[in-house]
């Protein structure tokens, strides 16, 4: 059926010139060509989709689903609002790092050192380093466990396994296919919509919490509401959506500084779709996945939630085993992508710290330092499951690193995203640079709260 139609549609033109244009009209009826444009349509909105939309995405690593499943168990729909006021938060200071990558032609780090100087960049890459290392070793345990929630195999196994295939493949596959890769693995999200909704929750208190802000100022609330704020918008993510802008520049001819700088209204139109376009994904899951253990866990006293897979577990039950599938596989796939951005977003920081060349366009040996960095931190991520670390323990040190290091790097984008002399035409406006602030603000202060969860 699917042949017919292209070949009627292939033929459509030529048949027109040969019959004139009366019998083109009835041609037309038969070929309605009109009919084709929601399909040529979503396929120019997906070919726009790239490094936003696997930024965003990657946010929903593993930790992140158990933070948001924790949300969900232990205070029921009282923070869905969070998804709604995180949204522009996070939109907009990512569209500033891809701002600055397309503006300037370097990456976040190398524009931090070429305006601030060496000392608060080093400081803050080991930072990001130091959180990802952790996160990744987190998320790595994280996998192992939702892969044995389908199939038994020996933990050591998995862990090793996964560690494996995600180095094999950020360090031999092309960049292109790669990059495919990525977008293709962030439509797994999806099945943590389909799992809230298979989870049937009162859709009426959804909407209501999810538009009217329920706080309590309790210690409990305050401490998870920064959970939620830290782990929704994260340093990692700055580093990889400004640095994947040039690799995707280099992967259109662009290989020097020079042919990178500037960017068109329509290269900024384009990247607007795409990082508010991630960014809605990802925040469109976190409201999901709490909606759907608030509906489930949190009506049936399960509160004590730690890890994405004790989610899963808990669901099954009263959710159905459909629900517990898809959770188990969002947490696999979205291992598989979030592990190689924490990885990357290191590598990228370091390497341009230190002013080597990196990025997932070169080849091995020609990136030492770039390749060094993800196959260091992946290792290390693999030895936190064989020394005994807690996982939450592990995010804990996580949030605590992020939470010292975001605020930092967040008043260095504002003020280089304002730079009039750097920026041009394209530097900050009066919304951007006020929510930048705000931003700044919520930082630091959970932060604060994330160093005072440590003691």
């Amino acid at each position: 059926m699917k042949k017919r139609i292209i070949e009627r549609t292939i033929e459509a033109p030529a048949q027109m010139l040969e019959y004139g244009v009366e019998s083109s009209q009835k041609l037309a009826k038969k070929v309605p060509l009109a009919s084709y444009q929601p399909l040529k349509k979503s396929r120019d909105y997906w070919n726009t989709l790239g490094p936003g939309l696997t930024t965003g995405a990657s946010d929903d690593d593993p930790s992140g689903i158990a933070t948001y499943s924790q949300a969900g168990a232990q205070n029921g729909f009282g923070l869905l609002w969070t998804a709604a006021f995180t949204f522009p938060l996070m939109a907009v200071v990512q569209e500033m790092c891809a701002r600055v990558g397309l503006v300037t032609g370097r990456g976040l780090a190398a524009n931090i050192r070429l305006h601030f100087g060496k000392k608060i960049l080093y400081f803050s890459s080991l930072l990001l380093f130091a959180a990802n290392t952790f996160n990744i070793g987190a998320d790595i345990g994280a996998m192992a466990n939702a892969v044995q929630l389908l199939v038994h195999i020996n933990t050591a196994v998995l862990v090793v396994a996964s560690t494996t295939l995600i180095l094999l493949m950020q360090i031999f596959t092309p960049y292109s296919k790669y990059a495919r890769y990525l977008k293709w693995l962030a439509l797994v999200l999806f099945a943590y919509i389909l799992s809230a909704i298979l989870a049937h929750p009162n859709w009426g208190d959804v909407a209501r919490h999810a538009i009217i802000p329920h706080i309590y100022w309790s210690k409990g609330e305050f401490l998870l509401l920064t959970a939620v704020l830290g782990t929704t918008i994260t340093p990692y993510l700055f580093f990889w959506q400004t640095s994947q802008e040039i690799d995707e520049a280099i992967a259109k001819g662009k290989l020097t500084i020079e042919s990178r700088r500037g960017s068109s209204p329509e290269e900024m139109r384009n990247m607007r779709i795409d990082v508010w376009s991630g960014m809605f994904l990802s925040n469109l899951v976190m409201f999901f996945i709490i909606a759907a253990c608030a509906s489930v866990l949190y009506t049936h006293g399960i509160t004590d939630i730690a890890t994405a897979a004790q989610a899963a577990q808990a669901l099954r039950p009263f959710a159905g085993a459909a629900t517990y599938y898809l959770f188990a596989l969002g947490i696999i796939g979205m291992g598989l992508l979030a592990i190689p951005v924490l990885a990357g977003s290191s590598a990228y920081a370091i390497s341009e710290s230190l002013g080597k060349r990196q990025g997932l366009n070169s080849k091995l040996k020609q990136g030492y330092a770039f390749y060094g960095v993800i196959i260091i931190s992946m290792l290390v991520g693999l030895a936190l499951n064989f020394i005994g670390l807690n996982p939450i323990k592990a995010l804990i040190y996580s949030a605590v690193a992020n939470g010292i290091v975001a605020p930092v790097i967040l008043v260095l984008i504002v003020l280089i995203a304002r730079n009039k002399k750097t920026m041009g035409e394209w530097r900050n406006g009066k919304f951007s640079g006020f929510f930048g602030w705000i931003l700044v603000m919520l930082m630091g202060l959970s932060g604060i709260a994330a160093i005072i969860s440590l003691f």
